[in-house]
């Protein structure tokens, strides 16, 4: 190694890289900035493309899509990001997140479409909540909405948001269908 000029500081990490087979790499910023993107919204069984640019994100989306009332209603209430205090003068992409990348890209969409996610927490507060973790894959919090009523909004792996949704009696069945379909984009 030392003839590659490679100082190694560390055996293990060594070891371990030379039993790799596969190495990926990122070069969206995901993992190197910790930073993602919604490039893409599923309303009403189909796949709507945002513009991702810095000064236009979201620009090209229409608020009266049949669905977006319900889904934005969850991407601002069941999360945890919130915007750091003094950044409201900077474009809503380069403003600074307190929370993880995935409910950070989250909601920089929603306040780049709506651009009001503190009135609408402030009118609709979360009661109690069931954070995100890799075990059960979902995020769940129940509101106190405007109407006096409550609400549970969640968010997660499709399969599992869709095994918990029920419309009356009847459980959605083509979860896999529906899942595939998500991810062949």
């Amino acid at each position: 190694m030392a003839k590659k000029n490679c100082l190694v500081k560390n055996l293990e990490g060594v070891e371990t890289l030379g039993s790799t087979s596969v190495i990926c790499s990122d070069k969206t910023g995901t993992l190197t900035q910790n930073k993602m993107t919604v490039a893409h919204l599923w309303l009403n069984g189909r796949m709507v493309e945002l513009d991702t640019g810095k000064r236009s994100y979201a620009s090209n989306f229409d608020k009266t899509t049949p669905g977006w009332e319900e889904l934005s209603k969850v991407a601002c209430l069941c999360s945890n990001a919130e915007f750091k205090p003094g950044d409201e003068d900077k474009p809503v992409v380069e403003r600074e997140v307190v929370g993880d990348a995935t409910e950070s890209g989250i909601l920089k969409c929603y306040e780049s479409i709506e651009g009001n996610s503190e009135e609408v927490r402030q009118k609709n507060p979360k009661m109690i909540g069931i954070p995100f973790n890799s075990r059960n894959k979902y995020q769940a919090s129940v509101h106190l909405m405007e109407d006096g009523k409550h609400k549970v909004v969640m968010k997660g792996a499709p399969e599992v948001v869709y095994s918990r949704y029920v419309v009356g009696i009847q459980i959605v069945s083509d979860i896999h269908d529906t899942c595939s379909r998500l991810t062949s984009y």
